[in-house]
């Protein structure tokens, strides 16, 4: 299917759907094949292929590299990079906003300082103290801005950017601050700061997937919603729309999504402006559509810049946030020049 049959515009119909996810799926299996074979032992397709499935030639040193090393590390990045693509598309549709997203209004910046304080302070207290530190520290700053960008009793999505930016620094300087006052335990932790998944085991998973996909379902609900709110509050309003408990949620979806994947991954930036402004430009800016794109092309993003986290300098690994800040920033300035 060409991307110019993908951006008509007419009614969106289940078929039509159905066939926009189930290419994003194929592209999204493809990348995972590809991410599994690649690496500083180079796995052929087939070879992968007959280690996850068990039909075929793989060894036993084929299995233990897809299944036990390379597997839990691109799923891990297929979840991350899902649900901060769905949270800046649920971000810039509330706010109305190109530029916003978990990264620049600060977000994930509090989920690593909530977590940060957990691995500083209370080590070995359990799976879920820290996600739901990661969550606590992304919801507190998300009230912050809330709060801060409020002008004359209304919110002005362009103040909640720049408090977004000016909150995120903030925290940002705590964790650093953090990290010199506990640097024998927080070596690890530091790496945060940068985006990191080589931590990535079952138990990861475990955590932050059911979260992130419980996130994810509760906004795909608001997909209708998110369109009217486009026309803008007053029509949405008019239309039906409780906009007020749409924002509080999207604001709380967010950082829940935020917080769980910033909890096991650190701070990755840029996948949540970068995804939703493709599939806009693919797909179309109907949120029905939008949502499950970001999900897929968002998860697979992710997993090809891990790869070239872990390759282009082999054997040495690139932290994968840099990747994604290189990929990201010039995007950003481009975005904030044109709109």
């Amino acid at each position: 299917m060409s991307p110019t049959a993908l951006r008509h515009r007419g009614p969106l119909t289940a078929a039509r759907l159905t066939t926009i996810v189930l290419l994003l799926v194929v592209v999204v299996l493809l990348v995972i094949l590809f991410a599994l074979a690649i690496g500083s032992v180079h796995v052929s397709p087939a070879r992968v292929l007959a280690a996850c499935t068990g039909i075929g030639d793989a060894s036993e040193s084929d299995r233990i590299i897809v299944l036990a090393i390379r597997l839990p590390r691109v799923l891990l990045a297929l979840v991350v990079g899902a649900g901060l693509s769905v949270a800046g598309a649920m971000l810039q549709a509330m706010l109305r906003n190109p530029l916003a997203e978990p990264y620049i209004l600060g977000i994930s910046s509090g989920g690593t300082m909530g977590t940060i304080l957990v691995a500083a302070m209370a080590s070995g207290s359990g799976l879920l103290l820290g996600p739901a530190a990661s969550f606590a520290g992304s919801a507190l700053v998300m009230f912050l801005v809330y709060i801060l960008a409020h002008r004359r009793g209304r919110l002005d999505p362009y103040t909640l950017l720049l408090a977004g930016v000016m909150v995120g620094a903030f925290f940002n300087a705590a964790v650093l601050l953090t990290y010199a006052m506990f640097n024998q335990e927080l070596r690890s932790a530091f790496l945060w700061l940068m985006g990191n998944l080589s931590t990535a085991q079952t138990g990861t998973l475990l955590i932050a997937a059911p979260l992130t996909l419980l996130g994810v379902g509760a906004a795909a609900m608001d997909a209708r919603r998110y369109n009217l709110i486009a026309t803008g509050e007053e029509t949405a309003a008019q239309l039906g729309v409780n906009v007020r408990a749409l924002r509080k949620r999207t604001y709380i979806l967010a950082s829940l999504i935020t917080g769980a994947v910033v909890s096991v991954s650190g701070v990755i930036g840029f996948v949540g402006l970068i995804i939703p402004h493709i599939c806009r430009m693919i797909f179309g800016p109907d949120h029905r559509v939008l949502l499950p794109a970001s999900f897929l092309l968002g998860g697979a993003f992710l997993v090809l810049a891990d790869v070239i986290a872990r390759t282009i300098m082999a054997p040495t690994e690139i932290p994968v946030g840099a990747v994604t800040a290189a990929l990201g920033a010039p995007v950003f300035v481009y975005l904030l020049r044109k709109r």
